[in-house]
């Protein structure tokens, strides 16, 4: 965020974060028809999206390409609904929760199981600069790039650079490292989570070769996976990775104060909130993450202080592509450059 909309970025009032808490308490329990009906309007357009690129095979390569983009947006609202079911606020069952969430993981990609244990360590250190490296984008504080020799420094700028974020990473992450439980690699339960969404996927991707070879692979399923990764990507990295972000040392880190002041709210276009399932309002999210994704508007219609607090842009959004190291001093985000300014 930058500096101009220090007016904006109001702080939530006189409440502790943790009494947020008490208060959002109220927002968790889904309804089941609300859920049902969220599932359908999402899964009906993205398979009837798929069956008229497919048919439009027939008539321009470049018509399905363009469908399957835009079926890219119902794809990334899928994963949001998978983000849900893996908090348990999607339906009040947790094993249909589970279990939708399984399959919709065949879907993007992502092993559903080990997908909820990465994101659930995410929450539950997020911010924290003693618990790094499960579930996050890696960042360093301007300390430790400081004391990296040279190779080590430019590694960390070639992962930092937005070609390799937003470019290179989200095909990786998607289609290679997903394949595999990184992280859990000693527990049976997430190779089993991984390797049975890895069969389901090969055996769709066999399905769509038998009937249409390989343009439909390559014209709807490929470009619209990469596509809903990529703006996926972008969503995670702006919820934490904002100047006034929050990171503490372990002994100072406070979980909620965390989730609140470390999340972003990130404020979307109408059309663009439906299809991120409204992941944008993330400082709520972090902070009660059982409430479901179609209530979080409800916590900004009765709290305007949540509703000011954190919020960026679209354009503000753009300037966190180059913030990349945090400075535990001046307690911001900054870019190489600044960095190198102020400590040489």
């Amino acid at each position: 965020m930058t500096q101009s909309t220090d007016q904006s970025r109001t702080q939530p009032g006189a409440l502790s974060a943790r009494d947020w808490v008490k208060t959002l308490a109220k927002y968790r329990e889904p309804n089941q028809m609300r859920s049902a009906f969220e599932l359908a309007v999402t899964v009906g357009p993205f398979v009837l999206l798929w069956a008229l690129a497919w048919w439009s095979m027939s008539i321009s390569y470049w018509l399905t390409f363009a469908i399957s983009l835009v079926n890219a947006l119902f794809l990334l609202r899928l994963f949001t609904i998978q983000h849900d079911c893996g908090h348990g606020s999607f339906f009040k069952n947790r094993l249909v929760s589970d279990w939708v969430g399984r399959i919709i993981g065949v879907l993007t990609l992502t092993p559903y199981d080990v997908w909820r244990r990465t994101h659930s360590a995410h929450h539950s250190a997020s911010g924290n600069l003693g618990k790094r490296g499960m579930g996050d984008i890696h960042t360093m504080t301007v300390a430790e790039y400081n004391e990296l020799n040279g190779f080590n420094r430019l590694m960390y700028r070639v992962y930092r650079n937005p070609v390799t974020l937003f470019g290179f990473g989200p095909g990786y992450l998607f289609f290679v490292q997903n394949r595999v439980p990184l992280g859990l690699m000693n527990s049976l339960r997430y190779w089993v989570s991984a390797m049975g969404t890895n069969i389901s996927i090969v055996a769709a991707l066999l399905v769509i070769w038998y009937f249409g070879g390989l343009a439909p692979v390559l014209l709807i399923f490929v470009p619209s996976t990469l596509v809903a990764a990529t703006a996926g990507m972008w969503l995670f990295y702006v919820q934490h990775q904002f100047e006034d972000t929050r990171w503490e040392q372990d002994e100072n880190w406070q979980l909620h104060d965390a989730a609140l002041h470390g999340s972003s709210h990130y404020v979307l276009p109408s059309v663009l909130q439906w299809f991120s399932a409204n992941i944008g309002i993330h400082h709520v999210h972090h902070l009660y993450s059982r409430i479901p994704f179609y209530r979080l508007t409800e916590v900004l219609r009765d709290h305007d202080v949540l509703a000011v607090s954190n919020r960026m842009t679209v354009r503000d959004s753009l300037n966190c592509a180059r913030l990349h190291l945090w400075d535990e001093k001046s307690r911001q985000l900054l870019s190489f450059s600044q960095a190198r300014l102020m400590y040489g």
